[in-house]
C-alpha cells in the first residue's frame, strides 16, 4: 500500500512536470504581440531632444500574432550565422523612389555588414541607373563610353522587354560595349568572386572579356533560358571592367537588367529594389520578377512600397485593391521561400499634390495590419513613428523632408535608417529575452 501511494505521487508529479514542460515549450514565442519594447536602445539621445514629435515608442517591429514561425526561423539562422560564421542570409528591400535612392536602406545594409565581426556579406543585385539616365545610388557607380537607352517599368513598358527583379533595363546596339563597376562613397565594399549578369534571353552572340581580371576567370556559364551569364573568379575582386564583343554581323542589341555580386563570405546579402514612382502594381507586372527572385530566394523581405499606391484622392483609393496587390506580392515572395521572414512597412505620412492631407495612409495601415496578423509577420509603422496625419509638414519644418512633403532630405533619410536599425535591434533583444526566459 505504501509503495502504491509513493508510485501514485511520483506519477502525479511527473505528469505535472510533463505538462509544464509542454506549456513552456509551446509558449516560447507566445508573447510576441504583447512584448513591451523600450523607447530606444542605441539611438543618439539628441534625436529625442531635437525631434520630440517622433514617437519612439512605436519604433519597433510590431507583431499582431502570438507566434511567427518565419521570424523565429530567421532569428535562429541569424544567431547561428553570427556565432558560427558559416552561412549567408539573403535580404531584399522593395520600394519606390525612397529605395532607388538607397540612402536609409544602405544605412541598414552597412549596419548588417559591419556590426558583427567576420560576416561581411555581399552586395547583392544592383542596376546601373545612371546609364539609364536616372538617379543612381551614391554607394556604387557604373561608367561606360557607349550610349544607352534606359527603360523603367514605371514609365516605359515596351512589349519586347520583360522586366525582372530590378524593374529596369538598359539597351545598347553597339558591337563593342564596355562597362565599369566601382564601389563609391561607402565603408562597406564587399569583394566578390562571382558576378551574375542578367541580360537577353535566348541567343546571346556576345563574347565577354574582363580586362586585367581575365586571368582570374575560372568559369563562364551562360543560361539562355533564364537570361543570365555567371562569371567566377579564383580570387575575390572589388572592381569590374567588362567588355561585350558582338560576334555576329547581325545588329542584335545588348539588354542588361542587373548585376549580382556574390562571394563565399558569411553574412548578409542585401539587395535594394526601388524604381521612382513604383507601386505594388509595378512589380506585379514585372514578368520575370518571381523567376529571378527564385534564383536567390530571400530569407528576409522588407516591403517599403505603398506611397505611390496611395498617392491619389481619398475617393479614388480602393483599400481592397491595395490589400489584394500586397497579398499577391507577399505570396509571390513566400512561393520562392515559404520560410521567408517578411517585414511590412506602413508608408510615411505625405501630402497629396503638396497641399492636401493624405488620409489614405491610415487606411493602408489597417490593411497592412490585417495581413500581418493573417501571415504572422510584423509591421514597422513608420506612419505612426512620424506622428501620423500631417506630420510630414513638421518633419519638413525641421529639415527632414523636402518641400514636396513626400521625400526626405539626406538628414531625414539617415534618421530613418537609424530608426530602422534601432527597431531591428529591439527585435533581436526581444527574441533573445524570449530565449532566456524559456
Amino acid at each position: 500500500m505504501k509503495h502504491s501511494f509513493i508510485i501514485s505521487i511520483f506519477l502525479l508529479l511527473f505528469a505535472n512536470w510533463s505538462v509544464s514542460q509542454r506549456v513552456l515549450h509551446s509558449s516560447k514565442f507566445d508573447s510576441l504581440d504583447t512584448y513591451s519594447f523600450p523607447e530606444s536602445l542605441y539611438l543618439d539621445s539628441a534625436i529625442h531632444t531635437n525631434y520630440p514629435f517622433i514617437d519612439l515608442h512605436k519604433n519597433n517591429f510590431q507583431f499582431f500574432s502570438s507566434t511567427s514561425p518565419n521570424w523565429e526561423r530567421f532569428y535562429t539562422e541569424f544567431d547561428a550565422m553570427v556565432k558560427q560564421k558559416d552561412r549567408k542570409l539573403s535580404v531584399y528591400h522593395l520600394g519606390g523612389s525612397h529605395i532607388q535612392a538607397d540612402i536609409y536602406s544602405h544605412d541598414f545594409r552597412s549596419f548588417l555588414q559591419q556590426h558583427w565581426e567576420d560576416i561581411p556579406g555581399e552586395r547583392g543585385i544592383v542596376f546601373p541607373f545612371n546609364l539609364a539616365k536616372t538617379n543612381n545610388p551614391a554607394n556604387y557607380s557604373f561608367t561606360s563610353p557607349n550610349s544607352w537607352t534606359g527603360f523603367r517599368s514605371v514609365v516605359k513598358r515596351p512589349t519586347h522587354i520583360d522586366f525582372g527583379v530590378t524593374g529596369a533595363a538598359i539597351v545598347c546596339a553597339d558591337s563593342l560595349i564596355q562597362i565599369q563597376f566601382r564601389h563609391n562613397r561607402t565603408v562597406v565594399q564587399p569583394a566578390f568572386n562571382k558576378v551574375r549578369i542578367f541580360h537577353n534571353k535566348g541567343a546571346f552572340p556576345f563574347s565577354l572579356h574582363l580586362g586585367d581580371c581575365e586571368l582570374l576567370v575560372t568559369e563562364k556559364e551562360h543560361n539562355p533560358r533564364l537570361g543570365y551569364t555567371d562569371i567566377c573568379f579564383s580570387d575575390p575582386i572589388q572592381t569590374m571592367d567588362i567588355e561585350f564583343a558582338r560576334n555576329t554581323s547581325d545588329t542584335i542589341e545588348l539588354l542588361l537588367s542587373g548585376f549580382q555580386f556574390s562571394n563565399d563570405f558569411a553574412g548578409f546579402s542585401y539587395t535594394s529594389i526601388g524604381i521612382n514612382g513604383a507601386g505594388l502594381y509595378t512589380y506585379l507586372d514585372n514578368k520575370n520578377f518571381k523567376e529571378q527572385l527564385s534564383l536567390y530566394p530571400p530569407d528576409l523581405f522588407l516591403f517599403s512600397v505603398g506611397t505611390n499606391d496611395g498617392n491619389v484622392p481619398f475617393d479614388k483609393f480602393e483599400p481592397q485593391v491595395y490589400k489584394n496587390n500586397l497579398e499577391k506580392m507577399m505570396k509571390l515572395v513566400l512561393e520562392t521561400n515559404p520560410s521567408c521572414a517578411i517585414l511590412l512597412t506602413v508608408p510615411n505620412d505625405s501630402y497629396y499634390h503638396r497641399k492636401y492631407l493624405n488620409r489614405n495612409i491610415a487606411r493602408q495601415r489597417e490593411v497592412i495590419q490585417e495581413l500581418a496578423a493573417k501571415y504572422k509577420m510584423p509591421v514597422w509603422d513608420f506612419y505612426g513613428i512620424m506622428g501620423e496625419l500631417g506630420s510630414s509638414k513638421t518633419w519638413q519644418s525641421h529639415g527632414l523632408m523636402q518641400s514636396d512633403k513626400v521625400h526626405f532630405t539626406g538628414v531625414g533619410y539617415h534618421l530613418k535608417g537609424d530608426l530602422l536599425i534601432d527597431a531591428f535591434q529591439k527585435f533581436l533583444v526581444q527574441m533573445g529575452t524570449q530565449e532566456k526566459q524559456n
